[in-house]
C-alpha cells in the first residue's frame, strides 16, 4: 500500500523521533514500514495461535504486537519484574479506531468544553498547565481484555496476555478544576469525553466514554500531560489524555479534545453497546447463557501476579529461592497477598513492599525453599482492605474482560 503523505503539522517531533531516527513519522501507521520494523523477534504467548511479533515504533522498545493498524502493543511480561514504574517506552498501546494522530502541535492543540456549562471553553495546553499546581497520582491502566487469550472457551476481540497493563506516575490538572471554570448547569448529570482518533468510515460510531458528574468532579480523575515526569508519548496520548485512577483504561481518553456535559446517561455505542459486563458480583455468565443484564465495565477487580518466574522455571532444591511480583485492585488498596507452592492446599503471607499510592501496583516477595526435587505449583492471591480476593477458578463473559483468576505457575525444581 502505499505510505500517506508526511502531516504538514508542526509537531513535537524531537521526542517523538528520538528513537526512530530518521524514520518517517507517517509510517507509524504504514503497513510496509511497520512490517519492517518486525525484526525485534518474535515471542509465543502460551495459548492457541499465540506468535507475535516484537516491533519497536517510535519512543517504544519491542514491544509485542497484536495489530498494526491501529497499533495495539502489548508489554512483555518480564518488564513488570524490573519495578513498580512501567518505563514510558515499554507502556502498552491500545486504540478502538484506526484514524490515529502522528502529528500534533502543542502550541495549537486545543480541549474544548461545552454541553450543559455556563462558559464553554476553549484551552491550550498552557491554558490547562496555568489553571492551578499540578496533581500527581500513581496509578495502573490496564485494557478491559486484559488476559482475554486465556479465556476458555475462547472469545472474540483482542487475544491478549497478561501484558496490556502498566502503573505510571501521572501528573495533569484535577478534571473537577476546568469543570468549575465552565460552571454546570443544573440538570447536568455526565459528562463525555473524545480523543482525535477517528474511523476511516463516517457510519463507524466515534469513541467517546462518559462519567457520572460526581465521579468528574471528585479531585482524582485528571486530565494528565505528563507521565513518569515526562511528556505522554505519542502512542499513549500526547499531548493530553483523561486518566481515571482505579477504572479500566477504556474510560482513559487518549488525545483529548472534547468534553461534553450531558444532562442523560450518555447513549453512545461505546458505552450503550460495547464494553459492558454481566451485572452481577462475579460480572460473569456460563457460555450458553442469554439474556443476561449488562452494566458498563467501570472499576478495576483485585488482580495479582509473579513477576520473577516464568512457567517451567527451575529453582535449586533446597536452597530459597526469592519470588516477587505485583498486585492491584481499583482503589482500594492491597491488605496482604498469600503464597502457595502446592496448587493452593496451604497458603502463607508474603512480605508487602511500600506502598505508592492506592491505586498503584504493590510489590510482594517471599522466600520459597523447595525441601525437594520436584515440580510445585505456585500461586498467588492478593487481598484488597475491603475483603475483596480473586476467584480461585476462573470467570467467564462473552467479551473476555476482568480476567482476574488466582493463576498458577509450575515450576522445577533441581
Amino acid at each position: 500500500m502505499p505510505e500517506p503523505e508526511p502531516s504538514k503539522d508542526r509537531m513535537s517531533r524531537r521526542r517523538f523521533l528520538a528513537t526512530a531516527g530518521a524514520w518517517s513519522v507517517s509510517a507509524l501507521i504504514a503497513q510496509r514500514a511497520l512490517s519492517a520494523r518486525a525484526a525485534a523477534g518474535t515471542v509465543t504467548l502460551p495459548f492457541a495461535n499465540g506468535e507475535r511479533d516484537l516491533v519497536a515504533y517510535p519512543q517504544k522498545r519491542p514491544l509485542i504486537r497484536l495489530t498494526s493498524r491501529p497499533p495495539q502493543l502489548e508489554t512483555p511480561f518480564s518488564v513488570f519484574n524490573d519495578g513498580l514504574i512501567t518505563p514510558n517506552d515499554a507502556f502498552f498501546v491500545r486504540y478502538h479506531l484506526s484514524v490515529i494522530p502522528t502529528s500534533i502541535d502543542p502550541g495549537a492543540y486545543r480541549v474544548r468544553i461545552g454541553g450543559l456549562v455556563d462558559a464553554p471553553l476553549e484551552l491550550s495546553l498552557a491554558d490547562l498547565k496555568a489553571m492551578g499546581d499540578p496533581i500527581e497520582i500513581v496509578a495502573v491502566n490496564q485494557c478491559s481484555g486484559n488476559s482475554r487469550g486465556f479465556f476458555s472457551p475462547r472469545v472474540p476481540g483482542g487475544q491478549l496476555g497478561n501484558g496490556a497493563m502498566g502503573n505510571a506516575r501521572w501528573t495533569g490538572i484535577p478534571l473537577k478544576k476546568v469543570l468549575e471554570r465552565a460552571g454546570l448547569k443544573p440538570g447536568a448529570r455526565q459528562v463525555t469525553f473524545k480523543g482525535l482518533d477517528k474511523a476511516p468510515i463516517e457510519a463507524t460510531p466515534p469513541f467517546v466514554k462518559a462519567l457520572d458528574v460526581d465521579h468528574a468532579l471528585d479531585g482524582e480523575v485528571m486530565i494528565a500531560f505528563a507521565m513518569n515526569g515526562a511528556d505522554l508519548p505519542m502512542l499513549n496520548g500526547f499531548p493530553v489524555r483523561l486518566v481515571v485512577p482505579g477504572y479500566y483504561g477504556t474510560y482513559w481518553v487518549k488525545h483529548l479534545s472534547e468534553i461534553e456535559v450531558v444532562g442523560d446517561v450518555f447513549g453512545g455505542f461505546w458505552m450503550s453497546t460495547a464494553y459492558r459486563v454481566p451485572d452481577n458480583p462475579g460480572h460473569s455468565i456460563e457460555p450458553d447463557q442469554k439474556g443476561v443484564k449488562t452494566i458498563p465495565i467501570n472499576r478495576l477487580n483485585v488482580r495479582s501476579f509473579i513477576t520473577s518466574l516464568g512457567e517451567s522455571s527451575t529453582l535449586p532444591a533446597g536452597r530459597e529461592t526469592r519470588v516477587r511480583g505485583i498486585a492491584f485492585d481499583g482503589g482500594q488498596g492491597i491488605r496482604e497477598v498469600l503464597f502457595s507452592s502446592d496448587g493452593g492446599a496451604n497458603w502463607q503471607g508474603a512480605v508487602l513492599g511500600e506502598e505508592a499510592g492506592r491505586y498503584s501496583f504493590r510489590e510482594w516477595s517471599l522466600g520459597f525453599t523447595p525441601p525437594q526435587p520436584g515440580t510445585y505449583a505456585l500461586r498467588v492471591r492478593a487481598v484488597n482492605r475491603v475483603g475483596e480476593t480473586q476467584p480461585l477458578k476462573p470467570l467467564w463473559n462473552a467479551s473476555g474482560y476482568m480476567r482476574n483468576v488466582v493463576e498458577t505457575l509450575t515450576v522445577q525444581a533441581v
